[in-house]
């Protein structure tokens, strides 16, 4: 299974980004994709998760700016960012939790990650 993240770039302050990550090969299913993001100096962030029923829950720090969405066609999951501060700029990655088969457990997938920089 490969993850591959894309979108990222840099910003000015209160603008905004959108972020993709397409994941493929052998995928039985797909429990949920999620947004981590990793700054400078600081602990890894989970930003926001969409579950394979459509639930989705976000960081304090990004709710009402962020919105997470998908694409179960083409297994693409989205991080629309918008108002986007200086404290937002991390590397974002994104993970899957996959089952490739029926009688395995499910397997976390990681993606390349993407830089976001938000400065003036």
């Amino acid at each position: 299974v490969q993850l591959q993240a894309s979108g990222g770039g840099l910003v000015q302050p209160g603008g905004s980004l959108r972020l993709s990550c397409a994941a493929s090969g052998n995928i039985f299913s797909m429990n949920a994709m999620s947004w981590y993001r990793l700054a400078p100096r600081k602990e890894r962030e989970l930003v926001a998760t969409m579950t394979s029923g459509g639930t989705t829950t976000y960081a304090d720090s990004v709710k009402g700016r962020f919105t997470v969405s998908g694409d179960n066609v083409k297994n693409t999951l989205y991080l629309q960012m918008n108002s986007l501060r200086p404290e937002d700029t991390a590397v974002y990655y994104c993970k899957a939790v996959v089952r490739t088969s029926i009688i395995f457990a499910t397997t976390d997938y990681w993606g390349q990650g993407t830089q976001v920089t938000v400065s003036s």
